[in-house]
């Protein structure tokens, strides 16, 4: 049911073109992120005054936040080429010792969803990252030997949205480690003016705010309405996206001022209106929406536990006063008090 969420953070196929046309290819041009852009800004200045590449940097956050788009600006300001693998394409140790061995000096590799690489692909990566070495192993049985096999010098770039299952051993070797939040409203904005502008769309000052007020912290979430209100305008309004036109088309998009869309409210009034305001166990929720659990956990929960709509207990899920709040229902507190406990 997520994949037809028009506020889903995962990009689909046929958005993956748009977003590299629209990516900021330096940080001059990189809007928001701040403290992520000021740490990596001095590293970057440091490696190149010391003629080395840069350090091995890890990037976490939720999905559609820029983590590709921040290796890729990496490769530019350092003048180095840029290469892209994913952590489930890259099945065996032979599968990495291949990309490693014909990596161009000085070079980034760039790996994404990295906390799913194999564990065995991973022994082959520690070597890599503290000595530029990889040991390919000749033979078998008995006659087996290693054959250590020297790289050059290179940056591994390694993006994850659960940081939580990358190994110690593999986050310990990354000397830069940086933390993607939610944007920011008025850089939304900022972003949402600058894709216009490359997207030839014409939108007001107050147009673009009413966009990024509703894209849930998250670019690839604002660009998407973008889009869809671009196709509304040209409809509907001869091509120009204001304040009323955005509020008129995203309401019915059905997303509404906190970017909360159809399925968050239809879970937030389950759990209010069914289930009293909670607890509701996660597996009571998945039965009663028709959903997967997981995709209760990854694609709903997340941000209405970031918006502090929804709480996790050890006994299940409890709406909030603010959830009770947005959708117009009375408060009733419970018999208990908020939890300092997750769930499971």
């Amino acid at each position: 049911m997520s994949d037809d969420r028009i506020v889903d953070p995962d990009p689909s196929p046929e958005e993956e073109e748009t977003e590299l046309s629209l990516r900021p290819r330096y940080f001059s041009e990189c809007i928001g992120q701040e403290k992520i852009k000021e740490n990596l800004k001095i590293a970057v200045a440091a490696a190149k005054m010391r003629r080395e590449p840069l350090d091995h940097v890890l990037l976490y956050g939720p999905p559609g936040l820029g983590k590709t788009m921040m290796a890729h600006i990496l490769g530019n300001e350092m003048n180095a080429q840029v290469r892209m693998t994913t952590g489930p394409a890259i099945e065996r140790p032979g599968d990495l010792a291949a990309i490693l061995t014909n990596i161009e000096p000085n070079s980034v590799l760039f790996i994404d969803e990295i906390h799913r690489l194999n564990r065995l692909v991973e022994e082959i990566l520690y070597p890599a990252m503290e000595d530029f070495r990889v040991d390919v192993i000749i033979g078998k049985g008995p006659s087996a030997r290693t054959l250590p096999i020297s790289l050059p010098k290179f940056t591994l770039v390694g993006a994850t949205t659960r940081t939580g299952l990358l190994s110690s051993p593999l986050r310990d070797r990354f000397g830069i480690v940086q933390h993607f939040e939610l944007y920011k409203p008025e850089d939304l904005a900022e972003i949402v003016k600058r894709a216009s502008t490359i997207l030839e769309v014409e939108i007001d000052r107050e147009g673009a705010v009413e966009v990024g007020g509703r894209s849930r912290g998250t670019p690839r979430i604002a660009i998407r309405l973008l889009k869809r209100l671009r196709d509304y305008a040209q409809v509907k309004a001869d091509g120009v996206i204001s304040r009323t036109v955005a509020r008129d088309a995203l309401g019915m998009l059905e997303v509404d001022e906190l970017g909360l869309d159809h399925f968050d409210r239809k879970m937030l009034s389950l759990i209010i209106e069914k289930f009293e305001g909670g607890p509701v166990g996660v597996d009571t929720l998945s039965a009663a929406l028709a959903e997967e659990r997981d995709t209760i956990e990854d694609a709903y929960e997340p941000y209405l536990l970031q918006i502090g709509f929804i709480q996790r207990t050890p006994r299940g899920r409890i709406a909030t006063r603010l959830a009770y709040e947005h959708l117009g229902f009375p408060f009733k507190r419970r018999g208990y008090g908020p939890t300092l406990f997750d769930e499971e």
